[in-house]
C-alpha cells in the first residue's frame, strides 16, 4: 500500500505538470518534445498506479500496460470508450520511445491534451476507490 500511495502522489505531480503544459495552443519544438517527454512519465505513473492499485484492491497482478488497462475495465474504473482511448494511448506512448518521427511527434503533441485530461479522471478514479478525495 505504501508503494501505492507514493505513486499515487507521483502521478498527481505528473499529470499536473502535464495539463498545465497540454493546455498551450502553439509550441515550440522544444516545448513539444517536453510535453511529449512529460506525456511519458504521467503515462507510465498511472498505468503502474492502477497496476499496484490492482494488486492492493483487488488481488489482481497484471504485468503490462495493456492487461492493466483491460482489467481496470473488468473492475469498474475504465468504461469501453475510455479503454479503447488508453489503448491507442499505449500504442503511441510505445511509439514515442521506439521511433522518432517529427510528423507522429506533431499529430502526438494534438492528441496529448485530450490524453491529459483522461489520464487525471484515470487517476482520480483510483482515488476515490481508495478514499483519498
Amino acid at each position: 500500500m505504501e508503494r501505492l500511495m507514493q505513486r499515487v502522489g507521483l502521478a498527481q505531480k505528473a499529470i499536473g505538470k502535464l495539463l498545465e503544459l497540454s493546455c498551450k495552443k502553439d509550441y515550440t519544438e522544444i516545448e513539444r518534445d517536453a510535453l511529449i517527454q512529460r506525456f511519458e512519465f504521467s503515462y507510465e505513473l498511472i498505468w503502474k498506479c492502477a497496476k499496484d492499485y490492482l494488486r492492493v484492491h483487488d488481488g489482481i497482478d497484471s504485468a503490462s500496460p495493456r492487461r492493466v488497462i483491460r482489467d481496470c475495465r473488468e473492475v469498474g474504473i475504465l468504461d469501453e470508450q475510455e479503454v479503447k482511448l488508453a489503448l491507442q494511448m499505449s500504442d503511441d506512448r510505445n511509439l514515442t520511445v521506439h521511433t522518432y518521427d517529427e510528423a507522429f511527434a506533431e499529430v502526438l503533441a494534438g492528441r496529448i491534451s485530450d490524453y491529459a485530461v483522461f489520464l487525471h479522471t484515470w487517476l482520480e478514479r483510483i482515488m476515490e476507490e481508495l478514499c483519498l478525495r
